[in-house]
């Protein structure tokens, strides 16, 4: 079963155990959580094939789940989508690892923008929801960006959101938003590092895809860093 993201796997173990090995299926996590394989074979078949989050209701579909168990499954993919960090700090130098922290943009059905701040070791210090639009975009200002930068004491961010319609290029409006954020940032001296795109198909990094956008408002210091 490969259609659950790692980082779901991730969570249901801080969720069912510590001491549980990372390399267990997403259906042997199910198990311990329902106490049943086969009920978690066709849970996990439910999750794999929906493009959101499912409602209650269509889990309740499930031969043998019910509203309680419903709520659990609900209650074990919000926590380990969006609540996956723990007490250890990470760090996130490449936008695959920011791309697996933030997967539950991907679930959205309207774009959401977010703000990671970062600490001079590039280690995660908040996620912060800045603006929640339409099917098709949203509107984005560099006041609330940079007034969560400044309160968190961040060195520098990483802008992202996703994208509804299943495409991960960039619009001309995320160019145009990413190139204003970046101006501000060199203002703030609070460097945007990268723009992420999530989509339930992947994800892309404007600064893999536009390096010198991004680099051309940076501080030499903080161009050493990535």
């Amino acid at each position: 079963m490969t259609g659950l993201s790692p980082q779901w796997k991730t969570g249901l173990i801080s969720l069912v155990g510590v001491d549980m090995p990372n390399e267990e299926t997403n259906e042997e996590l199910f198990t311990k959580i329902l106490g049943s394989r086969m009920l978690a074979e066709n849970v996990c078949s439910v999750l794999s094939g929906s493009v959101t989050i499912p409602s209650a209701e269509k889990l309740m579909r499930v031969r043998g789940i019910g509203r309680k168990k419903a709520e659990m499954i609900l209650s074990c993919v919000s926590m380990s989508g969006r609540y996956i960090v723990g007490t250890a700090a990470r760090e996130y130098f490449q936008a695959e690892d920011v791309a697996r922290r933030l997967s539950f943009l991907k679930y959205e059905q309207k774009e959401h923008f977010v703000v990671m701040t970062l600490d001079s070791a590039n280690h995660e210090i908040a996620v912060h929801d800045i603006s929640i639009g339409t099917a098709q975009n949203t509107l984005v200002h560099p006041r609330e960006v940079f007034s969560k930068a400044v309160k968190d004491g961040a060195v520098s961010i990483i802008l992202a959101h996703n994208h509804p319609s299943g495409s991960n290029e960039p619009s001309n409006e995320d160019i145009g938003i990413t190139r204003t954020l970046c101006a501000a940032g060199r203002i703030m001296e609070i460097p945007v590092i990268d723009h992420i795109i999530i989509s339930r198909t992947g994800y892309s990094s404007i600064c893999k895809l536009m390096p010198d956008m991004i680099e051309s408002y940076m501080p030499q210091k903080q161009k050493e860093v990535i």
